[in-house]
Parts: structure tokens; sequence; C-alpha cells
């Protein structure tokens, strides 16, 4: 199994990010990368994260601060 991130913006389209792509091993290794690159995603345009196993939603979550 594959961890990934899917990122959006806002109406559904996927931006382009500086973080990258990136594939982890657990659900676990890829909340605390999320945990440490959120900000940057956001400021990439950035406004849902959505975790996928292998091509699976597990849930999404907003990047912006309330």
């Amino acid at each position: 199994m594959v961890w990934t991130w899917r990122y959006e913006r806002a109406d559904g389209t996927e931006p382009t990010t500086s973080v990258g792509q990136e594939e982890f091993a657990g659900q676990g290794d890829a909340e605390t990368w999320i945990g440490e690159t959120w900000k940057q995603l956001a400021e990439d345009g950035v406004d849902t994260a959505v975790l996928l196993e292998d091509d699976r939603v597990i849930y999404s979550m907003s990047l912006h601060e309330e």
C-alpha cells in the first residue's frame, strides 16, 4: 500500500506546488509530513489536501487556518 496526498484548489483544480509529490509507507508518516508542510502548500494555493491509500480516499482536510 502506498499513501499519498492529492492537492486541490477550491474550484477543484490541481495546483502546482513547490513541495512536490511524496509517497509514504503508512498513514502516520503521511500525516506527520502534511503537518510539517501544510503552510507551504497553502502558500502555493492549495485549499484542500486529500489523503489517499493507493487510489482510495481516506479523508480530506482544509489547509486554511480557522
